[in-house]
């Protein structure tokens, strides 16, 4: 019976991820082919295409796993309406899902700031509700480009050491 979660579906699925995400690694995504994936993996095209529309459906499918993963990290404080601003939590997630993150950059979807959130509140008390667009890009580029330069230098500091940048950057905000 081949429902939509078993074991053999999930199992080609991770197969078709790994070699996606390590032939990103080495390739633009419009060098990677349906056919590269298959042969690397050992997998039909159709078993491709009864999970993904494209290349670009497996990135997709990619990004969202990964930016609800986070979204479970900070749920509660979500839930509460609370914000901690405790980027160790993002710093600890990063480092353990590197792959995952370079691929998310890599495929240019921090353009549109999914996996950081900016409470737009706190801004408006701490900047007297002036400029908060320019601030709210300010710190999401900023944040962004460390954790780029944090991946591309292997996570090679701690999540902790990275914490402490970031709170050292907005000590007293």
């Amino acid at each position: 019976m081949n429902t939509p979660n078993n074991r053999r579906k999930r199992q080609s699925m991770e197969k078709i991820e790994k070699v996606f995400l390590d032939l990103l690694q080495a390739k633009d995504i419009s060098q990677i082919s349906v056919s590269d994936i298959c042969k690397r993996a050992r997998l039909n095209r159709t078993t491709f295409y009864a999970n993904y529309t494209d290349i670009y459906g497996l990135a997709d499918s990619i990004r969202d796993r990964l930016e609800a993963g986070l979204g479970d990290l900070y749920q509660e404080e979500i839930n509460s309406g609370f914000n901690s601003n405790n980027y160790l939590k993002l710093f600890r997630h990063i480092k353990d899902n590197q792959i995952f993150y370079r691929t998310y950059f890599k495929l240019g979807y921090d353009n549109n700031y999914k996996i950081l959130t900016y409470d737009t509140e706190l801004a408006k008390k701490h900047f007297q509700n002036r400029f908060i667009e320019y601030h709210m890009e300010f710190f999401k580029s900023g944040l962004t480009k460390i954790i780029k330069m944090w991946l591309e230098n292997g996570c090679q500091e701690t999540p902790e050491d990275m914490f402490e940048i970031i709170k050292s950057e907005y000590q007293g905000r």
